[in-house]
This record gives structure tokens, sequence and C-alpha cells, in this order.
């Protein structure tokens, strides 16, 4: 897989974990935990797209 190519796939994660974000805070009953989490792993994304992009 190619740099680009796995760059791509980790934008497509990112906007999939903004779009989870986005439904748990609709929900009452899910745990601020649980966003938490998913905002961690988005983050851990947005760093690895960064690092990769630099290069």
């Amino acid at each position: 897989m190619s740099v680009s190519a796995h760059v791509q796939e980790l934008r497509k994660k990112h906007e999939s974990l903004s779009q989870q974000v986005e439904e748990a805070r609709k929900h009452p009953g899910i745990d601020d935990l649980e966003i938490s989490a998913l905002k961690k792993q988005k983050l851990r994304l947005k760093e690895e797209i960064s690092r990769l992009t630099r290069a």
C-alpha cells in the first residue's frame, strides 16, 4: 500500500470516527468515557496523517 493510499484510508477512518462522535453526542445514554475514547482515536489518526503528510 502506498503512503498516499494509507493516508486516504486513515482520513476515511477519521471521518467515520467524527460521525460516531456526533451520533454519540445525540444519545444521552452514551457514556462520556466512550465519547472520550472515540475522540482519542480520532486524535491519534490525525497525528498519524499529519506525520505521514509531512514526510
